[in-house]
């Protein structure tokens, strides 16, 4: 399997806000498309899923056209989706029929994924009363001396739910047909450090289970965490692509960490290296790349200066995507 996608682009009379794209999916794996706010890249995935009409291009999947119905596709809006006064459940059944899974697994999955997900609680909330009622009891809680009527218990409607939870409710949505193409818009906007863990724990899965995803994401960690291959994208354009090592390896390596047991600013300064920052003798420097940084380390084991941390490195993604955009990156 394949995805392809080529020259896309996209005007609004003479505005242009995605201009000629391209990239390629050979094998499963994630593939990130980045930018600031209003560089193109919400619009592009509606295009890829055909959901908005495309001024040009074309986006092919196994050498055919790409749409929900050649490929089984998950799509996570950044916005939310959901109906704020309908039953969440209701609205999750509702949604996994329109993708053609219905009966036992519907159900099946819905409760896989609540309980994957953590959500049980809100899909299902007479059963997470008596879980509870039950749980006081194996706690020795007295009970009452006479039977106390229960009062019903309503479902749960999206409008009750906070934004991370809505997130985690939409994310099942998307999982509910099993997709072999997996779009995440922005998919841990609004999660707390708790429910991120279980969200990208979620995509390590599917990536194990050899899903093609495409993930847009702010987050450069996390895009970092899971991403094989890039496009970042600033107004419209794309300003680099390709795989991410690749892309790294052409910065070189110049972020060097260095931890010594004395003052050695001196011997930095003379090898012409900036420095970033500097706390208790641990430096954080800017070098033009492996020469000047073998050069310093030799000047410091001739001047006999013990190395605890001699640390190397590329640019991060942030780094490389802050040289890319500039300071409207540092904005936003």
């Amino acid at each position: 399997m394949s995805l392809v996608v080529k020259d896309l682009f996209k005007q609004y009379g003479e505005k242009t806000v995605v201009d000629h794209i391209s990239f390629s999916m050979e094998k499963p794996g994630v593939y990130a498309l980045l930018g600031t706010n209003g560089a193109g890249k919400s619009t592009s995935i509606r295009m890829i899923l055909g959901m908005l009409e495309k001024s040009g291009g074309e986006v092919t999947w196994n050498g055919g056209p790409l749409n929900f119905d050649t490929c089984n596709i998950g799509y996570l809006a950044e916005e939310r989706g959901l109906y704020p006064k309908y039953t969440l459940l209701d609205q999750i059944r509702y949604f996994g029929e329109l993708r053609g899974v219905t009966g036992k697994v519907l159900e099946d999955r819905i409760a896989y994924w609540a309980e994957r997900l953590k959500v049980e609680e809100y899909l299902f909330p007479e059963k997470a009363t008596e879980a509870e009622e039950q749980k006081k009891e194996a706690e020795g809680e007295s009970k009452p001396a006479r039977p106390v009527r229960k009062k019903k218990v309503k479902p749960k409607s999206a409008d009750q739910l906070s934004k991370g939870n809505q997130q985690k409710i939409q994310f099942m949505i998307a999982m509910l047909s099993d997709p072999e193409l997996l779009v995440l818009d922005e998919p841990f906007s609004g999660l707390d450090p708790v429910n991120t863990d279980i969200l990208k724990e979620v995509v390590r899965e599917q990536i194990a289970a050899g899903k093609y995803i495409i993930m847009s994401s702010h987050q450069m960690e996390v895009v970092e965490e899971f991403c094989t291959d890039i496009t970042i994208l600033h107004r419209s354009k794309a300003m680099v692509t390709g795989n991410l090592n690749d892309i790294k390896k052409n910065y070189g390596r110049v972020n060097l960490l260095l931890k010594v047991e004395q003052d050695v600013t001196d011997i930095i300064k003379k090898e012409g290296i900036e420095i970033l920052s500097e706390k208790e003798y641990e430096y954080r420097l800017k070098v033009t790349g492996d020469e000047q940084g073998n050069r310093l380390l030799a000047a410091l084991v001739e001047a006999k200066i013990p190395v605890v941390r001699f640390d190397l490195s590329e640019l991060s993604l942030h780094e490389i995507f802050v040289r890319e955009v500039g300071e409207e990156a540092n904005e936003q």
